[in-house]
């Protein structure tokens, strides 16, 4: 084992598959040509799934684009495989343990990293790996920033200090204005180091016209989906908070049967919560109306099969990327109020909003939203594709972070 010093938690310092490499923004800077362009270095647990690994991905290849040198280093996972075929360099490292001795070994490793490859700034978006990060750009001077993917909660001091490495960058992005608010209530943080910067989607993936019929049919087909049946879609892995109980309860509520509800997302291991559901679906006599999908590869046609898309979240998002995705596809939403919902959605114009644990509101509104004439429906889809292109494009958050580092540099 090397030596040194672990980590110490003290007082704070200064789903889908998607192919398409992001082109040059052009409010984004630009380094072709320089004699020196910057090296960018993003540190994450692993390249799985989720929010902040395509964050990574898509910020990866437009430092490409501009010129820059990116570098992601990561226990790896099936999305290391767009880096690979982009020719970025991936460096796989065991940075999702939590264990103090790995995360000073990881430190280590960053370090001669730093050194040998001329990292300017290092890029965390995880705990564990941004405390690796953190020791590593501070034994280097090489700049640090950090982005809050989620409200970091905290039931203990011990573990607000472990969360605390996460507002130690020199500039820290915050995914949502909500995000932002929790930064400055829970750490000792100069506002004036916090960049809001939504996450981007991807227009060359959701767009209505980039979905062909041949995709829908073959979707259509795989979940055995009859003609003329609304489809209710509540997208997210099956996890407790996100609040598939919550949906099942409402619709025994609602009490109709020419519908069908779609749970899509995976059990991700947690076999015990997919039983209960299938038992409340069972036991409330759903078992025509509500059906669990797993894993879906291709969200773009699942939301064009959709006649509405919910997020029962019974716990805050820190941006929710589903309800954006299906806006940008045209169709209407739901969503509870928590988290960063007043910036993702248009109340009243692209979604109707509903508390938390609410089936009695969450049946109310899906039978608002299913009563809808087919003018009025389309009339919210083009406000709600119009919402999404003007606020959250993968092409924004891309030029917007390509900023912060300049501003570093």
């Amino acid at each position: 084992m090397e030596s040194g010093h672990f980590p110490t938690f003290g007082h704070l310092g200064t789903g889908h598959l998607n192919t398409g490499e992001p082109s040059r923004n052009p409010e984004a800077p630009d380094w072709r040509g320089s004699a020196r362009p910057p090296v960018v270095l993003q540190v994450l647990p692993e390249l799985v799934t989720g929010g902040a690994e395509r964050g990574c991905i898509d910020v990866a290849l437009a430092l490409a684009a501009a010129g820059a040198v990116p570098l992601v280093a990561s226990q790896g996972g099936p999305m290391a495989r767009e880096l690979d075929r982009a020719g970025i360099t991936h460096l796989t490292l065991p940075l999702k343990s939590k264990n103090p001795w790995r995360i000073h070994r990881n430190a280590k490793a960053l370090e001669r990293i730093i050194r040998e490859r001329g990292v300017d700034i290092v890029h965390a978006r995880s705990r564990a790996p941004a405390w690796s990060g953190w020791l590593a750009a501070r034994a280097t001077g090489a700049r640090f920033m950090t982005t809050f993917h989620a409200p970091y909660n905290f039931s203990n001091p011990l573990k607000q200090k472990y969360n605390s490495v996460m507002a130690r960058g020199e500039r820290v992005i915050a995914i949502s204005d909500f995000i932002r608010d929790h930064i400055l209530s829970s750490y000792a943080i100069d506002p004036a180091r916090i960049r809001v910067i939504h996450r981007g989607i991807d227009g060359t993936v959701f767009a209505p016209d980039r979905v062909s019929p041949a995709r829908i049919a073959t979707l259509a087909n795989r979940w055995r989906l009859d003609d003329g049946r609304p489809v209710v879609l509540l997208p997210g892995r099956l996890t407790r908070w996100k609040g598939q109980s919550v949906m099942i309860e409402a619709l025994a509520r609602l009490g109709r049967r020419d519908l069908l509800c779609l749970l899509v997302g995976s059990d991700q291991g947690r076999t015990g919560y997919r039983e209960e559901l299938e038992r409340m679906i069972t036991t409330r006599g759903l078992g025509g109306v509500v059906r669990i999908t797993d894993h879906c590869d291709d969200m773009a046609a699942a939301y064009r099969l959709s006649t509405i898309v919910v997020s029962a979240s019974r716990e805050p998002e820190a941006f929710g990327r589903v309800i954006a995705e299906a806006q940008a596809m045209g169709r209407p939403v739901i969503v509870t109020s928590t988290g960063a919902y007043r910036e993702t959605v248009l109340e009243g114009e692209t979604a109707w909003v509903v508390p938390p644990d609410d089936p009695t509101s969450l049946a109310a509104a899906v039978e608002q939203a299913l009563n809808l004439t087919e003018e009025r429906r389309a009339g919210m889809g083009d406000r709600a594709i119009d919402f999404v292109n003007s606020r959250f494009t993968r092409e924004r958050m891309c030029a917007d972070t390509l900023g912060v580092y300049a501003e570093l540099l």
